[in-house]
Order: structure tokens, then C-alpha cells, then sequence
């Protein structure tokens, strides 16, 4: 994959910050990221990457978690067109006690499924309705986060809290039969 580094990594990866930089360029030594340094990104950050995407493939990998997922809100916001990287939880916990989840604690191989496997925002109204997620059991109940997040990596989307995960699924174009194959696969 590395000789190919620069055709398959044309795009430009929006990170949240340094570490994340650093991890990617380790496994992949000319990918080249915009940094949000935070979750409070800045509007010349997000100014320069909606310039970048008339040029270039933009591709949003943060953090499995809030800030990441609002960085994630943010860039598309201006970028709608920006494909989309996801690390489960899992993958992104840290090996040091006191660390934060991220995806600068990635495995090479996380990293690199999660720029394979991107997801794009699909214009598509989905025939997910709300009572329908709830009856899978996605929305409330004791299992609901376990089951969520299972299902997010079972369709490759991430972890999102009951909200976010409805809208995410909305976002990508998911259909109820492919939600309801998924949550059948990983009961």
C-alpha cells in the first residue's frame, strides 16, 4: 500500500490533531491531513478545507467520540461532499491509563480498513423511521448502546449515541432492511 501512497491518498485527511498526524504518516509517510486542533475548530480551518475541496477529496477521520463527532458535523457542513473514515471505540482506546480514545491509538490495520471502507453522505431519503429503530431495540433500553455500537461496525458507520445514530443512518442512505440485517447478524 505504501508505494502507492500518493495515488491511493490524493485526498487530504482532516484529523483533530498532531498525534493523529503523526500515526497516519507512519503507515502511510506522504498522506497529507489538515489538523482542527480541537473540537472548537477554527473558520479559517474550516474556510481552507472547503478551498481544498475544489481541488481535492476531502476525508473526515476523527475520533470515535463527541468532539470527533462534531468536528465530523462541522467539516461536512461546509464540505457535504466529504467522504467519511470511522474507528470503532475498540480500536481507538488508548494503551496508556489516563490517555484519551483516539485515532492515534489505531492499529495499522484499523487505519487502514477505515480509509478503505469510506462512507459517503447519500442525498437518498431513507425508509428508517423512528418506532422502527426503537422496535430493533437501537433507541432505548439496557442493550441499546452495546447493540448500537455493534451495528455500527457491522455496517462500517461508528458509534453514535441513540440521536446520532438515527441521523447517521439517515445520512449514509441505510435502508431498514439493511439495518434490520445488521442487527440480526450481531444478536
Amino acid at each position: 500500500m505504501e508505494s502507492n501512497n500518493k495515488k491511493h491518498f490524493n485526498a487530504v485527511v482532516i484529523v483533530e490533531g498532531r498525534d493523529d498526524t503523526k500515526r497516519l504518516k507512519q503507515f502511510f509517510p506522504g498522506i497529507e491531513t489538515i489538523e482542527t486542533n480541537g473540537s472548537e475548530v477554527s473558520q479559517e480551518t474550516l474556510a481552507e478545507i472547503k478551498k481544498l475541496a475544489d481541488a481535492r477529496e476531502i476525508i473526515v477521520f476523527t475520533d470515535p467520540d463527541y468532539n470527533g463527532e462534531r468536528i465530523r458535523r462541522l467539516v461536512t457542513e461546509v464540505v457535504p461532499t466529504a467522504k467519511q473514515a470511522f474507528i470503532t471505540r475498540k480500536e481507538g482506546e488508548p494503551t496508556k491509563r489516563g490517555n484519551s480514545l483516539g485515532v492515534e491509538h489505531a492499529s495499522k490495520a484499523a487505519i487502514e480498513r477505515a480509509l478503505r471502507d469510506l462512507h459517503e453522505i447519500q442525498p437518498q431519503s431513507t425508509d428508517i423511521t423512528r418506532e422502527k429503530y426503537i422496535a430493533l431495540g437501537l433507541g432505548m433500553g439496557p442493550n441499546a448502546r452495546k447493540l448500537r455500537e455493534k451495528v455500527g461496525i457491522e455496517l462500517g458507520i461508528g458509534y453514535g449515541n441513540a440521536k446520532q445514530f438515527l441521523r447517521r443512518l439517515e445520512m449514509f442512505g441505510i435502508t431498514y432492511a439493511q439495518l434490520e440485517e445488521a442487527v440480526n447478524h450481531v444478536k
